[in-house]
């Protein structure tokens, strides 16, 4: 018998992902504060919050699910760069990563029957120089919101970027190939599930 398997997130991003994997899944997303702790590192900032929500999670569920969270956030030079709150907040992350090649880190935390396992995955993005009206362009197209960076390279915002160096399914929010390293450790194969 197959466990039960829950995504810990309301990104449909990573819901697709999971669905591409033929996994059947329900979706339980945690509200939890997602705010930095002053001088935490870009690195330590989304393990902690991955593990957190897989944690809430997993208290408000059988045991014996399957619970995958994940989180990403965007780092250029030591600076987080999460979901924008608005529109004007979007254009400042973007024009910030205009013409720069910055870090994209998402961790995935898998969680039962009491043990977890996290880690982190890196991807480099090479942001083109982004024109005011290109900018402008992109924030009306309203996909700005709800993305770390403020962008999304599966979008229009695919416009913006010059090239990407390591897994697209990481820049996305959920790299497949960590997730299956991540079942392996504690004892699932992704192929049976």
């Amino acid at each position: 018998m197959t466990s039960k398997i829950i995504l810990a997130s309301r990104s449909p991003r990573r819901k697709d992902i999971l669905e591409k994997l033929n996994l059947s899944f329900i979706i339980d997303p945690p509200d939890i504060d997602e705010s930095p702790i002053k001088k935490e590192s870009p690195i330590n900032y989304v393990q902690r919050i991955s593990a957190a929500k897989a944690d809430l999670v997993a208290q408000r569920n059988d045991q014996k699910c399957i619970v995958i969270a994940a989180d990403t956030t965007v780092e250029l030079q030591g600076e987080i760069f999460g979901q924008p709150r608005d529109l004007d907040e979007a254009r400042l992350m973007i024009h910030k990563l205009s013409g720069k090649t910055h870090a994209v880190h998402t961790a995935v935390s898998v969680r039962c029957e009491m043990k977890i396992a996290t880690a982190v995955d890196t991807a480099q993005v090479t942001m083109r120089e982004v024109s005011n009206e290109l900018l402008e362009w992109y924030i009306g197209t309203g996909e700005s919101i709800g993305k770390a960076g403020a962008y999304a390279v599966q979008g229009h915002g695919a416009a913006l970027v010059a090239g990407v160096t390591g897994e697209l399914d990481t820049v996305i929010g959920l790299p497949v190939r960590l997730l299956t390293s991540l079942l392996a450790d504690l004892g699932i194969d992704l192929k049976t599930l």
